[in-house]
């Protein structure tokens, strides 16, 4: 996995897995599915 260094010195994997418009009764299990693959950026915005 590809990672950048922000200014304060923490590393940030480049790829993230983002979850809008995903329904919330779903949500859980996408971000507990994506986590088990390696993913650590979870880009977790709201959708109304």
């Amino acid at each position: 996995m590809e990672y950048a260094t922000l200014s304060t010195g923490v590393r940030i994997s480049i790829v993230g897995y983002g979850v809008y418009q995903v329904t919330k009764d779903e949500c859980e299990r996408c971000v507990s599915d994506a986590l088990s693959v390696g993913y650590r950026h979870i880009d977790t915005t709201h959708s109304n």
